[in-house]
């Protein structure tokens, strides 16, 4: 009869074989890491580790021969964690926290706690990994993301100023919705006493501010766009009715390895445009869409599928049908928008040009 392992004792690792099965699951933070391990179906130990990859990859060596799987959770720490670890060799896999089976009742929460169940949801195959980026795409993301968190702050800045000149009552200059160099002029000509001048000045300074770092990005991400690793996607996206820079460089660079999807479902909700469906019997509803993805992206695509259906006569027959069955504008560029995704996906993966639609 085989030697069954039992709980460890701290600093007691037992001699693991390849026919043993260890599973990790690791709770990540700034300053440390909770781990807990289960060996063959049971739990064996459990502690806690420096957050350093040196220091993991240590806490996992005696393990190895029998090591199936280590796995945490996608947050604010990154993916520097398991790159060192699949830099080593070892099964590694990042997993969707909203992916996670939760119980209807929460009970006690902690970090040893929440290692302990990825550990053995591990075991059980009940995780779903989330594909991790290489370096090089995480940085064009990230510089993607940029533009959107610029993009938000500029809009928020006007808000400020519009907000500001309706409160001390004061008109607002002609043509200020443009947000060109006379509009911003004449906002500085606008008389007003010394301390609400002083605040506005401020509040321009700040908007010109966010504009020079929106150019900046701009220019940058124009560049990125010539570069081989997107110049032939981009010709090929932009094919197709409704589609500019902006909407290319977002879905190329947020649906980075775009094969991993295996259908259109999973694209669209991964991106957060698929209707959450309640079926029972014969009786089949959709209602709102499921929480997923980057607000930013859905924002874009929603932009792009109006651009769409205003330059396309097959486009605007099909929307126009869309809001005849289901009585809401909104409901049909929503729909048009996850149409639109579902086409560049296509377009990426299977390196086509736009293709007319019979309506």
């Amino acid at each position: 009869m085989e030697k069954r392992i039992t709980k460890g004792k701290k600093g007691k690792v037992p001699e693991i074989t390849k026919r043993d099965e260890v599973y990790v699951g690791l709770d990540v933070h700034k300053v440390n890491v909770h781990a807990a391990v289960r060996i063959n179906g049971d739990e064996f130990t459990t502690a806690v580790l420096p957050a350093q990859p040196k220091a993991v990859l240590a806490f996992l060596k005696p393990y190895r021969a029998g090591l199936r799987q280590v796995v945490y959770e996608a947050g604010p720490t990154g993916y520097g964690l398991i790159r060192a670890l699949r830099a080593e060799g070892i099964s590694a896999e990042v997993v969707a926290p909203g992916k996670i089976p939760r119980p209807v009742v929460q009970g006690a929460k902690s970090d040893q706690l929440d290692c302990r169940k990825l550990a053995e949801f591990a075991e059980k195959d009940l995780l779903r990994e989330v594909a991790v980026p290489t370096l090089p795409e995480e940085a064009d993301r990230q510089l993607q993301r940029l533009r959107d968190s610029v993009l938000d702050r500029r809009r928020k800045a006007k808000q400020k100023i519009y907000g500001f000149l309706l409160q001390h009552s004061l008109a607002e200059p002609e043509n200020l919705q443009g947000w060109g160099r006379k509009a911003i002029l004449a906002l500085q000509k606008i008389p007003m006493s010394k301390m609400l001048k002083m605040t506005l000045d401020f509040l321009i300074e700040d908007l010109l501010h966010l504009q020079d770092q929106m150019d900046r990005i701009n220019k940058e991400l124009k560049e990125l766009e010539k570069d081989e690793r997107y110049a032939a996607a981009v010709a090929r996206l932009k094919t197709h009715p409704g589609v500019g820079d902006v909407t290319c460089m977002q879905i190329l660079t947020e649906l980075y390895q775009p094969e991993r999807f295996e259908n259109s479902k999973q694209v669209a909700a991964y991106v957060g445009l698929a209707p959450r469906v309640s079926q029972s019997g014969g009786t089949r509803t959709e209602g709102p869409l499921i929480r997923g993805g980057r607000g930013a992206l859905r924002a874009t695509l929603m932009e792009a599928a109006w651009s769409w259906v205003r330059r396309d006569k097959r486009a605007a027959k099909v929307y126009g049908r869309m809001v005849k069955n289901t009585g809401s504008a909104k409901k049909a560029i929503v729909a048009m928008a996850r149409r639109l995704l579902i086409n560049l996906w296509y377009m990426m993966t299977r390196k086509m040009v736009y293709a007319p639609f019979a309506a």
